[in-house]
C-alpha cells in the first residue's frame, strides 16, 4: 500500500514521536525546523497507525542498565515552590528515570 508522504519521512516522525517522548506538537515543530511542514493530526494518525511496532522497536533497541548506578538528587524551584528533582543514572551516564516531587 501507498502512502501520500514518503516512507523516510512518516517513519523519522513516529520514531521522534516514541523515542523522545514528544507531542505531536513538538513533532511538528521538529520536522518544520527542517522545512517539512506536516499537520499534528497527520502525525497522529502515522503515530496511531504505525507507533506499535516503532514503540516495540524503540523498547527492544534500548541499552540495558549496567549494575552500577547512582541517584542525584537537587532542589529546584518551580513556580516559587521547592521541589527535589532526582535522577538515576548508570554507568555510562545514561539516564534511566527522572522525579520531580514535593518533599
Amino acid at each position: 500500500m501507498g502512502f501520500r508522504f514518503p516512507r523516510q519521512i512518516i517513519a523519522s516522525a513516529v520514531w521522534a514521536y516514541h523515542r523522545f517522548a514528544m507531542s505531536t506538537a513538538d513533532v511538528e515543530d521538529l520536522l518544520a525546523e527542517r522545512g517539512l511542514i506536516f499537520s499534528r493530526d497527520a502525525i497522529r494518525l502515522w503515530v496511531n497507525r504505525f507507533g506499535p511496532h516503532f514503540a516495540n522497536c524503540v523498547r527492544r533497541d534500548r541499552p540495558r542498565p549496567n549494575d552500577k548506578w547512582h541517584l542525584d538528587e537537587v532542589v529546584i524551584s518551580i513556580r516559587g515552590k521547592k521541589d527535589w528533582l532526582w535522577r538515576a543514572i548508570d554507568a555510562e551516564g545514561d539516564v534511566l528515570d527522572i522525579l520531580v516531587q514535593t518533599r
